[in-house]
């Protein structure tokens, strides 16, 4: 009598296996890099608000900032924060321009391997370029393409020192969090708004 329940029991698992695959509810196969980054790369341009929270060791409450994010492939990328202060940083190929107070200056990116990792990992994820990410980092994808999240951690012992990692989610080819946890313990979470084209400000 046993048996033939266990017996059952298997030809009843065995059919609702099968309803699941043919109505495609069996597991999906896991996210690859680079068909996620193939979606990210047919996005050729976008813009973007932004909120961010850092979370600074010995400060009380989180220190807010707000502005918009934008993006045009091959490797451009800029941020401007309008909260609570101006400024901004555009990124043009290797060349990054700091704006602040009034005053601008340039740099070349590989001139500071920690701003160039940070700039990296996010311009190289909206663009959809593996190559760059891979560079500076081990990459991990997990979800799928309806809800995706990379998780970034530095290859360099100097950078090391500095970030522990960047963890970055979206949905499908829109980029939505970019999560940055410090080596001291400190962190920040930006919250990205993608903009369409008539509600850009």
């Amino acid at each position: 009598m046993r048996t033939e329940f266990a017996s059952a029991r298997r030809r009843c698992l065995a059919v609702v296996l099968a309803l699941m695959a043919g109505s495609g509810l069996a597991a999906a196969a896991p996210l690859q890099l680079d068909e996620l980054m193939t979606l990210l790369a047919q996005v050729r341009s976008g813009e973007a608000r932004f909120t961010e929270q850092r979370i600074v060791k010995g400060l009380d409450a989180p220190l807010l900032s707000s502005g918009t994010l934008s993006f045009a492939a091959p490797d451009r990328f800029a941020r401007r924060t309008l909260e609570p202060r101006p400024e901004s940083m555009v990124v043009e190929g290797p060349i990054v321009t700091l704006t602040k107070g009034g005053r601008s200056r340039s740099l070349v990116l590989d001139a500071s391997p920690e701003t160039e990792a940070i700039v990296e990992a996010v311009r190289g994820t909206l663009t959809g370029n593996a190559q760059t990410l891979k560079a500076h980092f081990k990459v991990a994808v997990s979800g799928s393409t309806d809800q995706w999240a990379l998780e970034l951690q530095p290859i360099e012992p100097r950078l090391q020192v500095m970030l522990a990692s960047v963890r970055i989610a979206g949905r499908r080819a829109e980029v939505r969090t970019v999560e940055m946890r410090m080596a001291d313990g400190d962190r920040s979470v930006m919250s990205i708004e993608p903009l369409s084209a008539d509600k850009k400000p």
